[in-house]
């Protein structure tokens, strides 16, 4: 059981009982015994009853209830998941968008009429309210952000006043390189394919007007680029890694950026974290060179977009929060009971499928991706992989097959969260993620006002075994976006390129003074007549490597000696070692050697694998914090808590073979001769738990006790506020150092992300839900189960865990016992 109780039924007897979990499967098997002769094992006819009694699966009248409430009676999806003999169904509903309030006829809007007849041409009588409203605050100049789900008329919120305020420009200008023509609007989105998918929808609306838009990017070639620097559009559609480039090398498209008083920034709920503190500073570059512009973003439904924009964007945005519109989804929740996740998610994708409803699995890594696709292949479904680190080319092949029909699943990471055009969608199968990037999904759904599925597949995690208990906090816990524009590495970065736009003038060196004396330190700039300029050779070569979507190197992935992706570092270690399994596009291949040398360009190489082959592996790691810097403390109850400057010297030791369907490791751990070592610099919080003395104390290894209760404690504070923080779990890393008592928290990006600070600020709240989680499992496991103390992220195999002892620290905690962080203990082994 998910638990790790295990169910005993002898057919010959015609008995069964749940026993507790046991060391081994023989004094399992005696507790059953015991069972049967004291009386105590129930009928085997009593089976269901029993595992009904003791919440492994729904009682079949409350499921009765669920299909009737959702007027679902009879559907032969819902009918066949909702009585799944393996699952505990945790809610479902339908999900029925109100009628949306609509505005003003289009006639009435304060536009040309030109943009009203282009709006009736495409059979738009009306616009909803939140359009109308978006419409009228951008034409009054405000910068705005409108947030609206998937498909809910976003674009036409922002291009109308847009284009109306570019016909006023225009008209105001008169021919003005009439010959050459001139940008007035910059449209960026995330991706290249978006930009795209995004382009015909753009130019529906403006060439009536006699307005161009074009696409400029990598992938534009060169006749066309020429082309396009030859007569510029008047809408310029990119994306923020184009603008970077430009403008640090001072290119002739760069100049043609000066003219540009509109910038368009669509999904920007996309630019949280590393990504977010770069596109703030490439804005700020682009205002720079442009002069201030207005401002105008379009994003998912966040509960805190206005905060969110205004740290992104570095000024004030007013919101305006429009509905979507789709037809009726029903939502279920589940909860495997007596299997792992994955196997749930299999059979969701191949039943959605089997019904001829066109699926997306959302997986919350690429492993993930890789291994639903994997596996629904094998049950005979037709599915392919979607995600980043996949080429441009293969996505876009992987849309058009889904598209066009050819395909019945797509297995994806969160790139198709984005509102790229693949065609209807019927069925939305997800990992657990916050109830707002949920919906986002799900916006995928129905589009066509058809009946559509949404499945939450809750998994072998402390957040899971919690919602099942408390389904509504769920549907009330709401991703925060976030990110930190004070990075001290992308300042680093984003400083030199800003010197390479343009040298730097005393007056505006005040912001950024530290870093520009750190880069003059460097030899980068030098500083001269009250102004800083780049050395420019070596300024772009220091800058050549640098990706704006994360810092620090990256790891090229190379079979038959082709970059077929790549993997940024430190993550990269923990894929990419020696004899690591690779999943890629559906297969898996041996990394056959891994360079790692200083002065060289990273690379693994791979070896293709027999599809028979087993076992996947998990790296072993090591790290070791050290506080640089001291930004702020508080206290939580009565435990002191820092926000501070860490350096992280990690190192991956070795790694464990997991086989496929078990996941659970097998035979030794195999440890490197030499392990691979990476340091970096980041930021992240530590505290000093309350020792477990009551546990410890009873036991022969006190030591022990403490150092396992800690590193549980330090999974579940992690693991189990994903949803307080928003998802930001996924990109923290955690080490507990022994018995000491310190845990460490930090982020998982070079230079920071913001996710530990999201997590600093919210704390009370996760050791809160850390306390529910521990207490809550049924699990009388000593190390516990992958309900509560388990992290799939663990370097240490989870091992080195102790669920009464964290119950213990979590208590002490909820109890206000005080404790300061006090030193560092030189030492202690630390637990990841």
């Amino acid at each position: 059981m998910f638990d790790g109780r295990l169910i005993f039924r002898c057919s010959r007897c015609k008995v069964c009982a749940i026993v507790p979990q046991q060391p081994s499967a023989d004094e399992a098997y005696l507790d059953f015994l015991d069972k049967y002769e004291s009386g105590g094992a129930a009928s085997a006819d009593d089976l269901r009853l029993l595992m009904e009694q003791e919440k492994i699966v729904r009682p079949k009248k409350e499921i009765d209830a669920f299909l009737k409430s959702a007027k679902a009676e009879g559907d032969p999806l819902l009918e066949g998941i909702m009585r799944s003999e393996q699952d505990f169904i945790v809610d479902l509903r339908t999900m029925e968008e109100p009628p949306p309030e609509y505005g003003s006829p289009v006639e009435g809007l304060p536009v040309d009429p030109a943009i009203s007849q282009v709006l009736a041409g495409k059979g738009i009588e009306k616009l909803y309210k939140f359009q109308e409203d978006a419409v009228k605050k951008i034409l009054q100049g405000r910068d705005v952000v409108v947030t609206a789900p998937t498909a809910s008329g976003k674009t036409e919120a922002f291009c109308i006043p847009v284009l109306e305020k570019i016909g006023e420009v225009i008209l105001r200008d008169g021919p003005l390189r009439k010959d050459k023509g001139v940008i007035r609007a910059i449209f960026v989105y995330p991706t290249k394919a978006l930009s795209r998918d995004q382009l015909p929808k753009i130019r529906e609306l403006a060439e009536p007007l006699g307005v161009r838009a074009a696409v400029l990017d990598g992938d534009t070639p060169d006749a066309e680029r020429s082309r396009f620097l030859e007569h510029l559009p008047d809408i310029l559609v990119t994306n923020f890694d184009v603008l970077h480039y430009h403008m640090m090398h001072r290119t002739t498209f760069s100049r043609s950026l000066h003219t540009a008083r509109f910038l368009i920034v669509d999904e920007a709920h996309v630019y949280t974290g590393v990504f977010g503190a770069n596109v703030h500073h490439i804005i700020k570059r682009l205002e720079r060179l442009a002069g201030t512009m207005q401002i105008v973003a379009a994003s998912a439904t966040l509960p805190n977009a206005g905060e969110f924009c205004r740290v992104l964007f570095g000024r004030k945005m007013e919101v305006v929060q429009g509905r979507g519109r789709r037809g009726r989804i029903h939502l279920a929740i589940i909860f495997p009971s007596l299997r792992s996740r994955r196997s749930l998610t299999m059979d969701l994708v191949k039943a959605s499928a089997e019904e001829k409803h066109r699926t997306i699995a959302f997986s919350g890594s690429h492993l993930g991706a890789e291994l639903t696709a994997f596996y629904a292949a094998r049950q005979g479904v037709s599915i392919r992989v979607h995600r980043a680190g996949l080429t441009a080319k293969a996505r876009a092949e992987v849309e058009a097959m889904f598209k066009s029909g050819q395909l019945s699943a797509i297995s994806a990471t969160p790139t198709l969260e984005l509102g790229l055009d693949i065609g209807d969608v019927d069925a939305i199968v997800s990992n657990i993620v916050p109830v707002n990037r949920l919906v986002q999904r799900i916006g995928r759904a129905a589009r066509r006002g058809q009946q559509g599925y949404a499945f939450l597949a809750l998994g072998n995690d402390p957040i899971s075994q919690y919602y099942k208990s408390h389904p509504d906090d769920y549907l009330s816990d709401q991703e925060h976006a976030y990110t930190d524009p004070e990075n001290p590495f992308v300042m680093e970065y984003q400083v030199l390129a800003m010197a390479c736009d343009r040298a730097i003038s005393m007056a505006e060196s005040k912001p950024v003074w530290d870093t520009l004396q750190k880069l003059v330190s460097k030899g980068m700039i030098t500083s001269a007549n009250n102004r800083f300029s780049a050395d420019l050779r070596r300024a772009r070569e220091y800058l050549k490597e640098y990706s704006i979507r994360g810092i620090g190197s990256r790891v090229d992935i190379k079979l038959a000696g082709k970059i077929v992706g790549d993997r940024s570092l430190p993550q990269a270690l923990e894929e990419l070692h020696s004899n690591a399994v690779y999943f890629l596009a559906g297969r898996r291949y041996r990394v056959k050697e891994l360079h790692f040398e200083k002065n060289r360009q990273p690379f693994a190489e791979l070896e293709v694998l027999p599809g028979d082959y087993p076992y996947y592996t998990k790296a072993l790691t090591d790290e070791w914090p050290s506080i640089i810097e001291v930004y702020e403390r508080k206290k939580v109850f009565g435990i002191e808590v820092a926000y501070c400057s860490l350096k992280i010297d990690k190192k991956v030791l070795g790694y464990a073979n997991i086989e496929i369907g078990q996941e659970v490791a097998q035979g030794k751990k195999v440890l490197f001769e030499k392990p691979l070592e990476f340091e970096f610099m980041t930021k992240g919080f530590v505290f000093r738990a309350p020792h477990p003395l009551g546990e410890s104390s009873k036991a022969d290894d006190e030591e022990y006790v403490q150092m396992s209760g800690f590193h549980a404690s330090e999974h579940v504070v992690i693991e189990g506020s994903a949803m307080i923080t928003g998802g930001a779990s996924q990109d923290l890393g955690g080490i507990s150092l022994g018995s000491s008592g310190l845990i460490f928290v930090y982020d998982g990006s070079v230079g920071g992300n913001g996710a530990s600070k999201a997590l600093y600020d919210r704390l009370d709240r996760a050791f809160g839900r850390a306390l529910s989680i521990l207490s809550e499992c049924p699990c009388r496991s000593e190390s516990g189960c992958p309900r509560c103390t388990y992290s799939y992220r663990c370097g240490n195999n989870n091992e080195y865990l102790h669920k009464p002892a964290a119950i213990e620290v979590m208590r002490r905690i909820a109890g206000g016992e005080a404790t300061e962080i006090g030193e560092e203990i030189a030492g202690e082994r630390a637990l990841v």
